[in-house]
């Protein structure tokens, strides 16, 4: 794959294997928005390194994450400190003839800044409803949205997608020579992520056909 586009800064840039980096945003957005879940890393006021899974969802240049506003992580990010958000999905398991040379088929994002608090209940509940329709393809449309209460209990945060950038592997393994003769087989096993059978809720009321999960995989 051709390196798209030219990094925003010199952090952004693809320095390991630059051929695989790409900083076009339809790139960056696609991946942003299959993505179910991000990790989002800081380093808190006692200089250690914390790392955490969340749920995302892009609306437009902007990315929102959610938690509870008691959580300890999310309050640390109040002071608008900078972040760096990771979003990765995974292809396939690419097995060469050398354990060297085997590696992974994946696409991923890293985001740089400084988040804000969205304090604006327009824009909290448009972020809401974003996250649920992240996660679910027309969940905003089925389920109830957040009451006041249950935003004043909610912290979001908005980060601009405005230092960016996309790396990503496709193809076969890549041996050496000497190993094409080698009796090992080699090749890619494609992973996917797919909905399995819907299990109700036990205080679910009978006749409620469950939703179509259809995300792209």
């Amino acid at each position: 794959m051709a390196s798209r586009g030219e990094p925003p800064t010199e952090r952004t840039r693809v320095r390991r294997l630059p051929e695989r980096g790409a900083y076009d945003r339809p790139t960056i957005d696609a991946i942003l928005d299959e993505a179910l879940i991000c990790h989002l890393g800081w380093v808190t006021d006692e200089g250690t390194p914390r790392v955490i899974p969340t749920i995302h969802a892009r609306v437009g240049d902007t990315l929102y994450v959610h938690g509870s506003a008691a959580s300890s992580t999310l309050r640390a990010l109040r002071d608008g400190r900078e972040v760096c958000l990771t979003a990765t999905i995974l292809d396939g398991l690419v097995l060469a003839r050398s354990t060297f040379h085997s590696s992974m088929n994946y696409r991923s994002v890293m985001v740089y800044g400084r988040p804000r608090v969205v304090a604006d209940r327009d824009e909290q509940l448009l972020a809401s409803r974003a996250i649920a329709d992240h996660v679910l393809p027309g969940r905003g449309d089925e389920a109830r949205p957040p009451t006041d209460r249950e935003l004043a209990q909610t912290l979001i945060l908005a980060l601009a997608i405005s230092e960016a950038s996309a790396k990503i592997r496709t193809g076969p393994p890549k041996d050496d020579g000497a190993d094409l003769d080698l009796p090992v087989w080699a090749g890619v096993i494609p992973l996917r992520t797919v909905a399995g059978e819907p299990e109700p809720s036990p205080d679910l009321p009978p006749g409620l056909a469950p939703p179509r999960f259809s995300r792209p995989v």
